[in-house]
């Protein structure tokens, strides 16, 4: 085979891989909603507890996912973890609702649940969820049960 012959071989092979990367980077995007747009609005909880939860994050309703944790911040004063989330702009969340910490699992991570209440006045961008409740240290709880301390 001559020099020339192989130099294409070897152009086509990495277009080929080059092509391949850019296809994996791009449906992976589309796939994990990687982008925020203007599709969406801030809001925010304190929670007394945040372990497990991770910038990135999912929040769900009625386990659907409605938006995604955006920060994480401690508050100075009171060391409640502060969340900060986007929500999509089509879901209306009641400001009475309330936000817990829950886990997918014994070994899945945790996400942002928000159960929607009753109020007739939404939410607006920069507003904060009042009613929450901290993640739950599940070995914590395996631990008392087994030693028969319920306090």
């Amino acid at each position: 085979m001559s020099a020339a012959t192989e130099n294409v071989a070897e152009t086509l092979v990495g277009a080929l891989v080059l092509a391949t990367a850019i296809g994996f980077v791009v449906y992976t995007a589309q796939g994990t909603d990687v982008a925020v747009g203007s599709g969406e609005y801030a809001v925010s909880a304190n929670f007394r507890k945040a372990d497990g939860l991770t910038i990135g994050g999912d929040v769900r309703i009625s386990g659907v996912k409605v938006g995604t944790v955006t920060s994480l911040t401690l508050d100075t004063k009171t060391y409640n973890a502060k969340v900060g989330f986007s929500i999509r702009n089509d879901v209306e969340i009641p400001t009475d609702s309330s936000a817990r910490i829950a886990s997918e699992g014994l070994l899945g991570g945790s996400y942002v649940s928000i159960e929607p209440g009753a109020d007739d006045l939404m939410l607006a961008d920069g507003g904060t969820l009042t009613y929450t409740q901290g993640s739950i240290d599940i070995l914590d709880l395996v631990g008392k049960a087994i030693s028969g301390g319920g306090g």
